[in-house]
């Protein structure tokens, strides 16, 4: 269990980093990512029902701590089977499991609902390993939180390893979680 020392805000506690900073950083790194606003989605399943047509891949996101408490974050397409079962034997990591609220605000200052790659640019101390699934990395466009769930940016996928880079992360790429149709 977390304790005191990991804050947990409330949910009116400002992010450390907001969308439109995020989004300056990345136009300063001369990144094009275009951003649609939606009502807030908190699973696959309203993401699917409520986005409409925007293309790319749609992926969803786990934070993830393992045994021996290393953090993981874990970015895949929206329909891919991930097996935590199994994931550790593939990413090389210790037992996994689902990380808390508290960690993943404290490791990536976002709130549940809004995990996403670009959270990394809160973790400078990089303390959050990352892998990116290899059959994601098929798709030119990809789409995720730009750390709030109301809204849904796009961004290219080479664009996306030059922003994990940029923010001190060499993401692995990995195949796992077979994809259903």
């Amino acid at each position: 269990m977390d304790t005191a020392s990991s804050p947990h805000p409330d949910q009116d506690a400002p992010l450390p980093t907001s969308p439109d900073q995020l989004l300056a950083r990345l136009d300063a790194l001369g990144i094009q990512a275009t951003t649609h606003s939606h009502p807030p989605l908190h699973t696959v399943e309203e993401s699917k029902a409520l986005r409409g047509a925007l293309p790319g891949g749609h992926c969803k996101n786990l934070f993830l701590k393992d045994k021996k408490e290393q953090h993981w974050l874990v970015v895949a397409l929206e329909d891919a089977q991930i097996d935590l079962n199994r994931l550790d034997k593939v990413i090389g990591s210790a037992r996994l499991s689902f990380a808390s609220a508290e960690r993943l605000w404290r490791f990536l200052g976002i709130r549940p609902g809004s995990v996403t790659p670009f959270a990394l640019v809160n973790d400078t101390d990089h303390k959050v390993r990352v892998v990116l699934q290899q059959a994601m990395m098929q798709h030119d466009l990809l789409n995720y939180h730009p750390l709030l769930n109301d809204r849904t940016t796009a961004i290219r996928r080479d664009d996306l390893l030059r922003f994990i880079r940029g923010c001190g992360h060499e993401p692995s790429i990995v195949e796992f979680g077979r994809t259903e149709e």
